[in-house]
């Protein structure tokens, strides 16, 4: 079974059985549907269906020849509502099933992102048209957690707020000189690299390493869609699986200067969440790439 599927308010699915009913009700009371009539090997096709405000499961596979539908796998989601970067997204078939990962470059990060894609039939649709794998017109992230703790704020002046976000913007803009080939950019950065790490050897004596970053995105374990991040909760939301009723909890979440929405079973969260507090956590991202319906009718 898939192990973000607790994320979603599912952990007490225990078997195949269980699992299989809760993916019957996909199908059949499904909230979305789209299909991929001119798949090589016949039409493919996706349910999609929401068991909370923002998360749901979706249900991916062909129909055979006596137009009966065969389910190829399926994945939970958290689905987004605001777009998280416009930089080009570029798109790749995973090997192994008819399942899509995206990467894309933001500076903000400062690591190449990789993300699922939360739908392939609408990727499948606009390639058909387009015949292209890049996609220019924003990118909405989100993300399920799979375990996570709330840490306390760090104490900063509003000035060293400012100050802060100023830097990052020009840290930002140096990185996308330095990455078209400016030497003086690439100098600089290589001098605040080399400050933020003595800062850094001479603070860690003393201090835990949470007390001195604020914030962080970096890649976890072995699978490259899979993240560890570290931000502050802008807003927060409590809603419930209607088929389980377990308490997801759901957090805007601001780490690196990036805004990403998050989803979490209420059991897989250490401690009470709080505007203004900390979330530090494991995190399978997923995109949605803009509004890609209206792409495909055009």
């Amino acid at each position: 079974m898939h192990l973000f599927l607790k994320s979603a308010g599912f952990s007490g699915i225990s078997n195949r059985k269980e699992l299989n009913q809760v993916l019957d009700t996909v199908v059949k009371g499904y909230d979305e549907k789209l299909i991929a009539e001119k798949h090589q090997d016949g039409a493919f096709c996706e349910f999609t269906k929401y068991f909370s405000r923002h998360c749901g499961i979706t249900v991916c596979g062909q129909y055979d020849e006596d137009n009966k539908f065969i389910l190829e796998y399926y994945f939970p989601f958290c689905r987004g509502s605001k777009i998280t970067t416009s930089e080009p997204v570029n798109i790749d078939r995973q090997a192994e099933k008819e399942s899509f990962l995206g990467s894309c470059d933001d500076y903000r990060i400062g690591v190449t992102l990789i993300f699922y894609l939360q739908s392939p039939v609408s990727y499948m649709l606009w390639n058909e048209r387009t015949h292209s794998k890049n996609w220019t017109n924003g990118l909405t992230l989100s993300a399920l957690g799979k375990e996570g703790m709330i840490l306390l704020p760090l104490r900063k002046d509003k000035e060293a707020a400012i100050e802060e976000k100023a830097n990052a913007k020009v840290r930002n803009e140096m990185i996308a000189a330095a990455m078209k080939g400016d030497e003086e950019a690439l100098e600089n950065l290589t001098i605040d690299d080399m400050d933020i790490y003595s800062m850094i050897s001479e603070r860690i004596v003393e201090d835990d390493i949470l007390s001195i970053v604020d914030s962080t995105f970096m890649p976890y374990g072995l699978e490259c869609d899979q993240y560890t991040v570290l931000g502050e909760i802008l807003d927060i939301d409590s809603e419930r699986n209607i088929y389980t009723g377990e308490e997801i909890v759901y957090l805007l979440l601001e780490t690196n200067d990036v805004e990403l929405e998050i989803c979490i079973n209420r059991n897989c969260l250490l401690g009470e969440p709080a505007v203004g507090r900390r979330f530090k956590g494991s995190i399978w991202l997923q995109g949605r790439l803009g509004d890609m319906q209206r792409g495909i009718s055009l």
